[in-house]
């Protein structure tokens, strides 16, 4: 067996992200050691992995507690931690991937939106890999680029389920329509996130973490066909663009491979050039989809403000797959939070998470 294989740790094995990594890990065994796996619930899957995989190292985090998702991340061997879990549940794991000097893959964009401001000083270069489709493609773009050249940061979204709806008509939509992504097939959480362009707003916010890039360079734009990722533009009027097909296992093993490249596990590993015959953008609708506008401020005032977006969406989002808020009352939940929280400086992971835990009390009490 290869001794300089990957020792990976995988947070959120059981959810989308988690089994497209575990299948790559699979196919990759003799580059990837699995060395630990944690998920929040579901025991029989977990149980599945570690066996396939041969992992001795699991957490359950409804029974062994977060404090062990905290635990796996930085005590093991692993030499790379995916952090694929929901919501701001990855905080603390982020952290403390960071703070043992392991590289951290992200897929949980929570981490950065809740508390970019207290992680980002913690990461080396090239410490901190981006998962997300969006962020793997601007990362793969600004490679060897020097960070003066930079005009903009531009990220694609597809509109979601709703694009193009009135907001007139948002109102009576159902979870089940909201769910229905044309062209990704992503968790609930994340899939309700696209339906109201929180999703995008949350990537605007996580961008400007990641490369360090104020918010004013930073762009979005619809695509529906989802196959352009992200794109740069340059001082001198040029732009890379990075394009692929719509399947998260490529982001995913690039965060593994990186810095090389392995061929792709999946088919069609690439674009039909000639049957894609045209790209299309657009704007996105910031007005009929306010979530957009709320992130994009939470992100510029900083602080905690972010942090308190974050929370109330979680909730209502929750609320509206559990039938007890309208649509619209995801975006009125969360801009009630933002206009009546007082901002504070982002100081500490253990005061970012009181602020969470203090909003989402806030957020429940508006259904």
């Amino acid at each position: 067996m290869n001794d300089n294989r990957h020792k990976v740790v995988i947070l959120g094995s059981t959810g989308s992200i988690g089994r497209q990594t575990v299948e790559i890990c699979t196919r990759y065994s003799d580059r990837v050691e699995v060395v630990g796996l944690a998920t929040f619930s579901n025991e029989q899957l977990l149980a599945e992995q570690a066996a396939e995989l041969g992992v001795s190292r699991t957490v359950l985090a409804k029974t062994d507690g977060p404090e062990a998702l905290v635990e796996l991340a930085a005590s093991t061997e692993a030499n790379l931690v995916l952090n694929a879990l929901v919501g701001a549940a990855g905080v603390e794991a982020s952290y403390a991937t960071l703070k043992a000097g392991k590289t951290l893959a992200l897929a949980n964009k929570e981490s950065l939106v809740v508390a970019g401001e207290v992680l980002m000083p913690l990461a080396k270069p090239n410490q901190l890999l981006p998962v997300d489709s969006e962020h793997s493609a601007l990362f793969q773009c600004l490679l060897g680029e020097e960070p003066d050249e930079l005009a903009n940061l531009w990220i694609t979204g597809s509109g979601g389920p709703f694009r193009g709806r009135k907001r007139s008509s948002l109102a009576s939509v159902t979870k089940e329509e909201a769910l229905a992504h044309p062209n990704w097939v992503m968790g609930a959480k994340i899939s309700i996130d696209s339906s109201t362009l929180m999703n995008k707003g949350l990537e605007v916010i996580e961008a400007h973490h990641i490369f360090a890039i104020p918010y004013s360079k930073i762009k979005t734009v619809q695509h529906p066909g989802s196959c352009v990722h992200s794109l740069v533009e340059f001082v001198d009027g040029s732009f890379k663009a990075h394009l692929g097909v719509t399947d998260m296992r490529i982001p995913i093993q690039y965060a593994l491979s990186y810095p090389k490249r392995w061929p792709a596990v999946f088919e069609p590993a690439s674009l039909d050039l000639c049957e894609l015959g045209s790209l299309h953008f657009s704007a996105l609708d910031a007005e009929t989809f306010g979530c957009l506008r709320l992130a994009r401020e939470a992100g510029e005032a900083g602080g905690t403000l972010p942090c308190v977006l974050n929370a109330a969406n979680e909730v209502a989002v929750e609320a509206f797959l559990n039938d007890h808020i309208g649509f619209l009352d995801i975006e009125r939940i969360v801009e009630t939070c933002l206009d009546t929280h007082e901002r504070q400086d982002a100081e500490s992971i253990e005061q970012l998470l009181a602020v969470d835990q203090e909003t989402r009390i806030k957020a429940k009490e508006l259904f």
